[in-house]
């Protein structure tokens, strides 16, 4: 582990048993399989894919609140274990923003109770103190005049506001890392920006490093630095992001990038083309695992690709070169 880096992640791996109903037969999920990826301190990692990648499966292995079956979590060179001190030191230094604010907040706890509970479970400071920070978080997520909306109860905010309360509440223990799941897809267009600007201003000013999950690769392009993307809980292709994104060499990402919305007025007008096929079955994979939906498959496919490099820091784990 380089001295730069905060977090490293080791062929980390989270299967499920897949049962069907009124059936005997059952299948299993690779949410997580043999996933390796390290954090840089202060830096924006984006892990991306579409639902069912295993993007926020990876964020709970490292958040320690679901098991792995193997791999190691090391962090700031000290692999994370399931003993306590170990637990509480990962629980303080990563901090987690969830998708919907309306269920990842207790609507009946006021914001100060809200914004102050991680200060309460790692007893940090006296009440007086706790407070002091609370109105300092609130203030600094632009959510004002703060003394006020201490005394609000959820119900009261907007959509936005409420994301900037979850936000509040991950930075109040002053935290290394944030790990930040899907935090726009659920507010109003006009407000996302907003979010990601107030994000990337806050990930500058106290050099945090982000873990940022997204389908919605616009944003990530805009927000990260370097990024993951990630099919059926295997990474197929990564690097820093502009190269990636600008330089695709998975039909996967590819794909993904075809799916972005482009704002012309002439696209009311085209059919996008996605180049990929919808395969009945993906599950039952021999080799590589996207092979049932690429157009580019060949023979070699039923080997499973390991990641090469394909360029500065550039990897992707396909046998075809499709630019």
């Amino acid at each position: 582990m380089s001295l730069s880096e905060i977090l490293k992640i080791e062929h980390l791996k989270k299967y499920y048993v897949k049962k069907k109903m009124f059936s005997s037969k059952s299948s299993i999920v690779k949410a997580a399989d043999d996933v390796t990826f390290s954090i840089k301190k202060g830096e924006v990692f984006v892990l991306a894919g579409e639902s069912g990648s295993g993007k926020t499966t990876i964020a709970k292995l490292i958040l320690k609140s679901i098991q792995a079956d193997s791999g190691k979590i090391i962090f700031e060179d000290q692999e994370i274990d399931n003993q306590k001190k170990n637990l509480e030191k990962i629980r303080m230094n990563c901090q987690m923003i969830h998708q919907d604010p309306y269920d990842s907040i207790n609507p009946r706890m006021k914001i100060g109770d809200i914004v102050s509970e991680p200060l309460e479970i790692h007893n940090a400071g006296n009440k007086q103190q706790r407070m002091k920070r609370v109105i300092e978080v609130l203030q600094e997520v632009k959510l004002e005049p703060a003394e006020e909306i201490i005394k609000k109860y959820p119900h009261m905010l907007s959509g936005g506001q409420r994301q900037r309360v979850v936000l509040a509440r991950a930075l109040a223990l002053k935290p290394k890392i944030i790990l930040a799941d899907e935090p726009v897809s659920m507010l109003d267009v006009s407000i996302r920006a907003e979010m990601l600007e107030l994000m990337k201003e806050l990930q500058t000013k106290y050099n945090i490093s982000f873990i940022y999950i997204t389908h919605d690769l616009a944003t990530a392009k805009y927000f990260g630095q370097r990024i993951a993307i990630l099919y059926l809980g295997k990474i197929v292709e990564t690097g820093p992001i502009n190269q990636v994104l600008e330089n695709p060499k998975h039909p996967y990402t590819q794909a993904l990038i075809d799916a972005i919305s482009e704002p012309d007025p002439e696209n009311l007008h085209k059919e996008k083309r996605i180049r990929i096929k919808e395969a009945q079955e993906t599950g039952n994979f021999k080799g590589c695992r996207f092979k049932a939906r690429c157009l580019y498959a060949i023979e070699k496919c039923s080997v499973e690709p390991e990641l090469q490099k394909v360029g500065q820091e550039h990897y992707s784990a396909c046998y075809v070169k499709i630019n």
